[in-house]
């Protein structure tokens, strides 16, 4: 076992569903950049099944990126880049260009700057018809879709008055300033939904239309 590679219970039950979705939504070849990516558990098990795809992982906290080399290396997969330091809101972004952005449970756990950052990088660094996958708790039309979310919600903004469920019509509106369009929203265990954006798309949804499910 190595000491640095760090587990995250939410990421064990979560990675199965994120990856079934993954599968729909990503391009079959090309590089993925993952924004935040935590201990690593992620970005090992997506590689191990997306294997046309070279995954690019990164996080601003060292601890975090030591634990992703400790998951690639365990994990003996070849499509896995050495993790980057990459704080959202430092410019430039040590990655120019991707064709797919994925970013899990950062949102509400960050100022609303860094969700600005984030949106202006992807404008910036996402090619041709490049897509954006978010995964998190949203609000929708101004409510939270669960009492665990409103909770969670008052548990945030307790911890960090900056922090908290954002709501997804405003995501919306902050992506489609970078020039993407809401193209599917997907329901997730646990009251989650993953988010995905594509530039110039074959069918965009508003954000009042349904959900659909893996």
């Amino acid at each position: 076992m190595n000491p640095a590679r760090l587990t995250a219970l939410a990421a064990d039950r979560n990675k199965d569903p994120i990856l079934a979705v993954l599968k729909q939504v990503l391009p079959v070849s090309g590089l993925v950049l993952e924004i935040a990516s935590g201990t690593g558990q992620h970005v090992t098990h997506f590689a191990r099944a997306l294997t046309g795809l070279v995954w690019q992982p990164s996080d601003p906290d060292p601890e975090m990126r030591a634990s992703i080399e400790g998951w690639i290396n365990s994990a003996d997969v070849q499509n896995v880049c050495a993790p980057l330091d990459l704080d959202v809101r430092r410019e430039p972004w040590p990655v120019q260009r991707a064709d797919a952005l994925l970013c899990i449970n950062i949102i509400h756990i960050a100022p609303w700057a860094a969700t600005e950052h984030l949106m202006a990088g992807a404008g910036s660094a996402l090619r041709g018809h490049g897509v954006l996958v978010l995964y998190g708790p949203y609000r929708r039309e101004g409510r939270h879709t669960a009492a665990s979310n409103e909770a969670f919600d008052e548990q945030l903004r307790a911890a960090n008055h900056e922090w908290g469920v954002r709501d997804l019509e405003v995501v919306t509106a902050l992506a489609g300033k970078q020039g993407f369009a809401l193209d599917r929203l997907v329901e997730m265990p646990a009251n989650n939904l993953m988010v995905v954006f594509r530039r110039e798309p074959t069918r965009s949804l508003s954000a009042g239309v349904g959900v659909a499910r893996p």
